[in-house]
């Protein structure tokens, strides 16, 4: 159908790229939480143990620090990115769900996309001020955004905070796409067209 209402260019890359970004974060933090407590010091290893990719770095660091820091700096970025989709929502009105849908099937959707927006505002938060409360601060690929704070009761509470919502978020993204397969299996109605980089 050429008559589709859909979300504008800005939006569906930023939706498309945060979604990208957010699966690589979650990825990462469930294996990051395998790695053995010590880790060896080099300048030179195996990015994730595939064989695809050897990092080189200027100087010897710890393996398992080079990847807590890239996951807190890809955190930073979804963080920011997502700052500006919610800009661009607020300034920019979503195209109207179809008129197939159910009254409550409407408001599912409604209540899910806050739930998703909370939710990934949450996670990021909630490991930022994790590690600013924690050891060794925040930087962002390199760049230092804020200094330790050092205090392992407030460090401790937001990992558990970060942990929860993490899950809570791996949840409603599951449901997400299965009700966007329902949309386009099932209903066959245009729902994931408004989203589509096609087109």
């Amino acid at each position: 159908m050429n008559d589709v209402q859909r979300y504008t260019k800005i939006a569906i890359i930023l939706h498309w790229l945060i979604a990208l970004l957010i699966i690589a974060l979650l990825v990462l933090g469930l294996w990051l939480g395998t790695l053995p407590e010590q880790s060896p010091f080099e300048a030179s290893f195996d990015l994730f143990n595939l064989g695809l990719y050897t990092v080189t770095l200027p100087e010897p660091t710890y393996v398992n620090g080079f990847y807590f820091n890239l996951h807190k700096s890809l955190g930073v970025t979804v963080l920011a990115l997502i700052a500006l989709r919610v800009l661009w929502r607020l300034t920019h009105a979503a195209p109207p769900l179809p008129n197939s849908m159910q009254a409550w099937e409407k408001l599912l959707a409604h209540l899910g996309h806050i739930g998703l927006y909370i939710l990934m505002i949450a996670v990021p938060v909630s490991g930022f001020i994790m590690s600013w409360f924690g050891k060794y601060g925040v930087a962002w690929f390199g760049v230092p955004l804020v200094d330790a704070l050092k205090n392992e009761k407030v460090s401790h509470f937001f990992e558990e905070v970060h942990e929860f919502t993490a899950w809570a978020l791996i949840v409603l993204l599951v449901i997400h796409v299965l009700a966007a397969i329902k949309h386009k299996l099932i209903d066959k109605d245009t729902v994931m067209k408004r989203m589509s980089l096609l087109g």
